[in-house]
């Protein structure tokens, strides 16, 4: 098995939280036999001692000549990124992506989006940065298509994510399309976080966790998935709560950061990526098995989220 080489470029200011998140979930990812999936090896633009945002040193061994030899590059970020970057280090950073082959998947993290746009290789694409920094992101790029209230973006083998916790969800989605939704399921069990959060959900979410006493939305999330075989409205899903169509739309988004129709759809599909993976059920019966009611249904939303067919899917990452 030939692993995928990942090289995660630092500069001084890294910070660690960050990259060892990206070291982490990618470490988590193997085959049956215990085999890595990814080599993950880290890089500056000059080998040597990279200070992090504690107070600690990095020894990085490799240079920016690292950049021409792997599958996907990650750039990390630094919190002067969106403010005191230097012509130099700017100069600096371009000339180590342009060494970057074409094909090799991008991707940044939080305001290191600032650096790989000014490189030019955001414009014309979707991207996000982090919430503060959305303003000034889309002041200095407007040939970029923010989305300031996503987690992550993945625009064709570009990809940018909201920073801290938001990069374990875009390295899982690196991991779940490049392996499947079964080994993405693994490496965030073993990561103890939730599989199934989308690149849709928001940055800011008002409620995060249901405080003492305030009713939720937990026992009508809990009912869906139960249920995801039947055509599940928004009446059915307030019933459940004993509350009003817009009242449970509201304490859904407070508490997921989405829609009710979004977060069925996105369950819908995982359960659907689930089947194909691991069962010899027919295109049709999945797509009744998870709600979509026809095939061509669940052909139109898998093609429009993950640009794949359930046949190809199925081809891909079945057994």
């Amino acid at each position: 098995m030939e692993q995928h080489r990942i090289a995660v470029l630092v500069r001084d200011g890294v910070l660690a939280m960050e990259l060892g998140i990206v070291h982490r979930v990618f470490g988590e990812a193997c085959d049956a036999e215990g085999r890595p999936f990814y080599e993950v090896m880290t890089c500056a633009l000059e080998a040597g001692p990279v200070r992090a945002d504690g107070d600690f040193c990095l020894g990085v061994e490799h240079g920016p000549e690292l950049l021409d030899e792997v599958s996907t590059v990650i750039v990390a970020s630094t919190d002067r990124d969106a403010v005191s970057v230097s012509e130099a280090e700017q100069s600096a950073m371009t000339a180590a992506l342009r060494r970057v082959r074409p094909g090799t998947r991008v991707a940044s993290i939080c305001t290191a989006a600032f650096l790989v746009a000014e490189a030019g290789l955001l414009d014309g694409r979707e991207a996000t940065t982090h919430w503060a920094r959305v303003a000034a992101f889309r002041e200095r790029f407007p040939a970029v298509r923010v989305r300031p209230e996503v987690l992550y973006t993945a625009d064709g083998d570009v990809l940018t994510s909201a920073g801290v916790a938001s990069v374990a969800d875009m390295c899982l989605h690196i991991v779940r399309s490049d392996h499947g939704a079964s080994v993405g399921g693994v490496v965030a069990r073993r990561v103890v976080m939730p599989p199934h959060r989308q690149a849709g959900e928001a940055q800011l979410i008002a409620r995060p966790v249901v405080e003492d006493g305030v009713a939720g939305t937990a026992r009508a999330r809990s009912w869906a998935l139960e249920h995801l075989d039947r055509p599940l409205s928004l009446r059915d899903l307030a019933e459940r709560e004993g509350v009003s169509t817009r009242t449970l739309s509201r304490r859904f988004r407070e508490e997921t950061g989405t829609s009710p129709a979004q977060w069925l759809l996105a369950r819908r599909l995982e359960r659907a990526r689930e089947l194909l993976e691991t069962t010899e059920l027919g295109i049709d019966a999945v797509a009744t098995r998870c709600g979509f009611g026809t095939a061509a249904a669940m052909r139109l939303h898998m093609r429009a989220v993950m640009q794949v067919s359930p046949s190809a899917y199925r081809r891909n990452f079945h057994g």
